[in-house]
């Protein structure tokens, strides 16, 4: 006969059991960013292999540039509310809590383009072409990195964010705004040609 614990011999927990969450820290960033890249290369390694006829590359086009105007279009916004700040028009809370509701369309967007851009038939022989992946990962590490730093302003509560944590905020800014602009103007070239 095994010896089970009795009730009176389990310690209570003293509440409830916090879940791991994506911001936790920089390992758990880092750790989401290594499997971004993971998934980034498995659709580039799967772009090279799948074949779409022309009415499914017509549909992922759409598809592409819905994405585009969906997480571009968030994005500009949550820069937006960044300035405002910076120029006392607003409340770091209130630059924090918009910024926040734009979250969701800005990672809808950046999925939306790597997923219809698998079928787009990218020419990966093409220097500009193999640079576009390449913002698409610096805009997701950013994009995870920035999360972070939201956390961290967040936290905050009354008290001034320091120099420290504002330079980050513009460094983030401002990778963000050249990935996108980057990505679309090699989008925009592609299309010519």
């Amino acid at each position: 006969m095994s010896a089970l614990p009795s009730k009176a011999s389990v310690s209570p927990q003293s509440g409830p059991v916090r879940r791991l969450g994506l911001y936790d820290g920089w390992w758990t960033v880092t750790a989401a960013a290594l499997a971004a890249c993971l998934a980034l290369s498995a659709c580039a390694w799967i772009s090279l292999h799948l074949r779409v006829d022309a009415t499914l590359h017509t549909a992922a086009l759409f598809v592409h540039l819905a994405s585009l105007v969906l997480g571009f279009g968030a994005v500009l916004p949550a820069d937006y509310n960044a300035l405002l700040y910076l120029t006392g028009r607003c409340t770091l809370r209130d630059a924090l809590d918009s910024t926040a509701r734009l979250h969701v369309p800005i990672w809808t967007g950046l999925a939306g383009l790597v997923a219809s851009g698998v079928m787009l038939h990218p020419n990966l022989g093409s220097a500009p072409t193999r640079i576009k992946p390449g913002f698409v990962l610096v805009l997701t590490v950013n994009g995870l990195q920035a999360g972070l730093l939201n956390r961290r302003l967040t936290h905050l509560d009354a008290t001034p964010p320091t120099t420290r944590l504002m330079a980050w905020g513009g460094a983030t800014a401002l990778v963000s705004q050249i990935c996108w602009w980057g990505a679309v103007f090699i989008g925009f070239r592609n299309s010519q040609g």
